[in-house]
């Protein structure tokens, strides 16, 4: 998470561009179609993306062989590499069911290791690449579509390892079930906001616009412009939906909405300080 004092100066720029009469907007509600929401799927590969991943793993240069002997000794760090190298067809051919079996070693050598241990983190997002093959399944395999065994993946993750990727996951997969009870939208929202907190921009995105529009939760403008200006800070220049999002929400938002998030900013940039 990248998000600074610069957000804050971005934050009052952002005011100053748009303070021009009437904002070229017609004022419309945001709509809540899932249009604006990228439904959490699998692309051949995207299994492999997980953010988070300690910077040795990723940049360290060692041969695929050298990988492919730690791999079957056990070795995690290993495993996780050459999930990743698969499932995004890194230096070897693109192949989601061995990406999907690397990634398995790892959950089932080390579901039980402490959440503090050295290679935790591999751990848990392990559980979510899995969770999220589960999800959608890989065409011309034994993988198959199971929403409830991709439920347990992120639940294991979120709930043991406190992984915020997972904690997103599985909120939405408690938020977006078609017949979603009051008490299963009561989990999602509280897993979104465990994300949300713990800087997970996704999750910040989509409380923000929950909370901007009133989305089944009490209006508060201000509170989820801050959710939106933060997810904006740290969205990649792929997630259009999130600076459309904030885009809206920011027009939209009135002068007190604005001042009030801009305090709630420079509280968030505080308490991450201290």
């Amino acid at each position: 998470m990248r998000t600074s004092r610069r957000t804050i100066v971005a934050f009052v720029l952002a005011a100053t561009a748009l303070a021009a009469p009437a904002l070229a907007f017609d004022g419309a509600p945001v709509s809540q179609k899932d249009a604006t929401i990228p439904v959490v799927t699998i692309l051949p590969g995207a299994a492999g993306k997980v953010r988070n991943v300690p910077p040795a793993v990723v940049t360290q240069e060692t041969s695929l062989s050298a990988l492919q002997y730690a791999a079957e000794g056990g070795h995690p760090i290993a495993q996780w590499k050459l999930g990743r190298m698969y499932a995004n067809g890194d230096g070897v051919a693109q192949d989601d069911v061995r990406a999907f079996e690397y990634f398995t070693r790892i959950a089932n050598a080390h579901a039980e290791d402490s959440p503090s241990a050295p290679q935790a983190q591999i751990v848990a997002n392990a559980f979510v690449a899995l969770g999220r093959y589960y999800l959608s399944g890989i065409p011309n395999s034994k993988v198959k579509p199971d929403q409830e065994r991709a439920r347990e993946m992120f639940s294991y993750a979120a709930s043991y390892f406190g992984n915020a990727d997972a904690q997103y996951d599985l909120a939405r997969l408690y938020l977006k079930t078609p017949d979603a009870s009051r008490e299963d939208f009561r989990y999602g929202a509280r897993w979104l906001g465990l994300a949300a907190q713990k800087g997970q921009h996704e999750a910040q995105a989509l409380l923000g616009q929950m909370l901007f529009n009133g989305d089944r939760l009490p209006r508060q403008a201000a509170r989820g412009l801050m959710w939106l200006t933060l997810a904006r800070d740290s969205a990649g220049s792929d997630e259009i939906w999130i600076k459309e999002n904030y885009n809206r929400a920011f027009a939209k938002a009135s002068d007190d909405d604005r001042a009030m998030c801009l305090q709630m900013l420079e509280q968030w940039v505080q308490g991450r300080r201290e």
